[in-house]
């Protein structure tokens, strides 16, 4: 039987010196037992795996909103998309893949409903009232919002997990300071991993996406070094224009992959990278791509933006989003009756516009569709 002493044994004979080790955690705020078979990262996966908040992220919108379509991503497939690039790059860098997917199932948690219009909408409700910042949330969610043990709030993750969460950070995402999370060094390799994995997975399932919903089609995207390339990777480019999609978007990530697989491996052996502590007392990220790579990325960034996200149909949808959280928000907020009772409870020792945040925050997004309806439609049930 291969118990959690073994595998602690395993990481300390294969991981590379620079990555964590779980027999090493700075622990839990909560002490506990640790378990007789698992490490007590792979707990950590398993506890974010069976939260209500990660169940949530199935019809969370990434880009497209769910009635829509059953395409399109959601943030909880965005999740796993980014789990599994996540786990391949942190495989063959020689870091701790357990601790990378614990962190990467939970770096969503605490996504609002709508993706980031909802994000932008509760930014400026809660000016003056702790603002909001979707980091920052989703380590509220494991402190503090899921209930599911008897002696502590939250699911009481270790130090490490909650760092990643805490510190996420890519070219949609900017951490605010958390006092616990030194800002002036950087996280574990690991982190660093999930934080590039979030970029690529959220830019080529967009492109992706974006092609089905015929918002941008091919030959827009040619003009892009990036796309080219991976379409010249392509050994057969007759394919029917679905396959080819799939078959460019699949170079697509594995050359990002490999980019950064090879940049960040050299980075670590010129900069004689031997230990945790080499890793976060260094000044930038060492997980990176080449500068080549950087400025291609930038490309298809610019072009999501400028083609995809600033579409006319997406800004429709985003606006009638943030329209339905508003309306729901300022409703809570002048008569908290209207709230259900589990909420309402919670206004007796918490602060109104927080914890009314929190359960917006919370829903899906046909959960806000369905209680705008409820509040604002005469003739719907309540």
């Amino acid at each position: 039987m291969l118990i959690r002493e073994e595998l602690e044994q395993y990481e300390e004979r294969f991981l590379a010196p620079y990555a964590m080790r779980s027999a090493k955690s700075k622990g839990r705020s909560f002490k506990e037992e640790e378990h007789a078979y698992r490490t007590c990262y792979q707990r950590d996966r398993d506890r974010v795996v069976h939260s209500a908040a990660f169940r949530r992220l199935e019809y969370k919108t990434q880009v497209f909103v769910n009635h829509e379509g059953d395409y399109y991503r959601t943030r909880l497939t965005h999740t796993l998309e980014v789990s599994q690039i996540a786990r391949t790059i942190a495989r063959v860098l020689k870091l701790n893949q357990d601790l990378v997917e614990a962190i990467a199932l939970a770096h969503d948690l605490g996504h609002t409903p709508y993706g980031h219009a909802g994000e932008e909408i509760l930014q400026e409700l809660m000016k003056g009232h702790g603002g909001f910042e979707h980091n920052r949330q989703s380590l509220r969610v494991v402190d503090e919002l899921e209930e599911r043990y008897p002696n502590f709030k939250g699911l009481n993750l270790t130090w490490e997990v909650r760092e990643g969460l805490a510190r996420h950070s890519s070219s949609y995402d900017s951490p605010v300071q958390i006092s616990e999370f030194a800002i002036n060094q950087q996280p574990a390799l690991e982190a660093q991993v999930v934080n590039i994995a979030d970029e690529i997975a959220y830019d080529n399932h967009d492109l992706d996406d974006g092609v089905t919903s015929k918002l941008i089609n091919f030959e827009q995207l040619k003009k892009l070094a990036l796309w080219k390339r991976a379409f010249e990777n392509v050994k057969n480019s007759n394919l029917e224009e679905n396959m080819l999609k799939y078959q460019i978007i699949r170079n697509l990530i594995e050359i990002q992959i490999t980019d950064l697989i090879k940049e960040t491996d050299e980075k670590i052996k010129e900069l004689s990278i031997k230990s945790i502590k080499d890793v976060t007392g260094f000044c930038d990220p060492l997980v990176s791509f080449s500068s080549d790579l950087r400025q291609k990325r930038e490309e298809i960034r610019e072009f999501l933006l400028k083609n995809l996200y600033r579409h006319y149909r997406v800004v429709r949808m985003s606006e009638k989003a943030k329209r339905f959280i508003e309306e729901l928000f300022n409703t809570y907020v002048k008569n908290p009756q209207q709230l259900p009772p589990n909420i309402q409870d919670k206004l007796i020792s918490g602060d109104r516009y927080q914890v009314i945040c929190d359960y917006i925050a919370g829903m899906t997004d046909r959960y806000v569709e369905d209680e705008y309806k409820k509040l604002f439609n005469p003739f719907e049930k309540v």
